[in-house]
């Protein structure tokens, strides 16, 4: 049984990461948290920018209201902060800021407005910091997701296949390109900790075909490894049919129609995954409250499919999937960059 304390080796975790970050003495750092968040985290942040002799504050604020009809997990959509105004303006102001929301503040509305002040974002995953310690950001990681990021940019269409029976194509051309290595050292930036893939966010009806969901790929909004396929079909965007025998296409099928919202059936991103150190298994090492999956977004070789909030699109919703798919091939404009769930760039 893993026991959520304070250890001296997970502050020097924090401590090291935080200083790839670019945290020094004297800079102004923001420790933002809410009443749900994981107190160990929290706590191990705080004493990781003492050491690094930053000058910390807290904003903690409260969980948001469960206003919607089905449990919220791993969205990257924080709706913590509730555009309260003040607590914007003291982010903005800070020069890092620790996010230690249970959800983080990669796809929450008031991002934009935090990172126009300068602040860079390091998105602290809600993982027991045994996780957090076995993916402390490896430098030599970002120059490999940064050349995966230019291929990305520079490209017009992502095709991607598997034996499966995934025939997905995205026209990537005006999407944006994006990498996260674990780190952000730059004003006005945002990074996730763990880190470690390439992936853009498509602009409106640029993605069609069929997407088939294998034995072993993972559902991380249910921390779940899929028992049978499930088939579905998007069509500019938008799910418009999920098939299967078993009952992972039900439970899909079932949480998207709770929402009664169409935007939790379109693409938010897809990607793939560039860190060797993250595992495919480790889902099973952990119990479901232990962890948040954003290891498994990032382990090398997966192609990584998401519905929900698309900010290039246009979309915000708190519906979302992450799906991390394992031995698909990936193209670039014919290029493979992903072949059978192996990097080979």
């Amino acid at each position: 049984m893993l026991v959520e304390r304070v250890e001296a080796k997970w502050i020097d975790a924090f401590a090291e990461t935080f200083q790839l970050c670019g945290v020094s003495e004297g800079e102004t750092a923001a420790v933002l948290s809410e009443s749900q968040s994981r107190p160990v985290i929290v706590q191990l942040a705080d004493l990781a920018l003492q050491r690094l002799g930053a000058r910390v504050f807290h904003l903690s604020v409260p969980t948001a209201l469960q206003r919607t009809p089905v449990p919220v997990r791993s969205t990257g959509a924080s709706d913590a902060i509730g555009g309260l105004e003040p607590v914007v303006a003291a982010l903005a102001a800070a020069s890092f800021v620790a996010d230690c929301t249970v959800e983080g503040l990669l796809h929450a509305p008031e991002l934009g407005a935090i990172l126009s002040g300068g602040a860079r974002i390091l998105m602290v995953s809600n993982e027991h910091p045994e996780i957090l310690e076995r993916l402390v950001p490896d430098p030599a990681l970002k120059p490999r997701v940064d050349e995966g990021a230019a291929l990305l940019a520079q490209a017009s269409q992502m095709r991607v296949t598997s034996a499966a029976g995934t025939d997905l194509t995205v026209d990537v051309s005006q999407a944006p390109a994006a990498s996260s290595w674990g780190c952000t050292n730059g004003p006005g930036t945002v990074a996730h900790w763990p880190g470690g893939l390439c992936l853009c966010f498509p602009p409106a009806g640029t993605v069609n075909g069929t997407l088939v969901l294998d034995t072993g790929d993972v559902n991380l909004t249910f921390k779940r490894y899929l028992e049978s396929p499930v088939r579905l079909q998007i069509a500019d965007d938008y799910v418009t049919g999920i098939s299967g025998d078993g009952l992972d296409a039900e439970l899909m099928s079932s949480y998207m129609e709770a929402w009664d919202d169409p935007e939790a059936y379109a693409v938010s991103h897809v990607g793939w995954g560039m860190n060797p150190a993250a595992r495919w298994d480790a889902l099973t090492m952990y119990d479901r409250t232990q962890l948040n999956g954003t290891e498994l977004r990032a382990f090398a070789g997966n192609f990584l499919y998401s519905t929900g909030a698309n900010e290039t699109a246009g979309r915000h919703t708190l519906g979302h999937f992450d799906l991390p798919m394992r031995n698909c091939t990936i193209t670039l404009d014919g290029t493979t960059v992903v072949s059978a769930g192996a990097v080979v760039f």
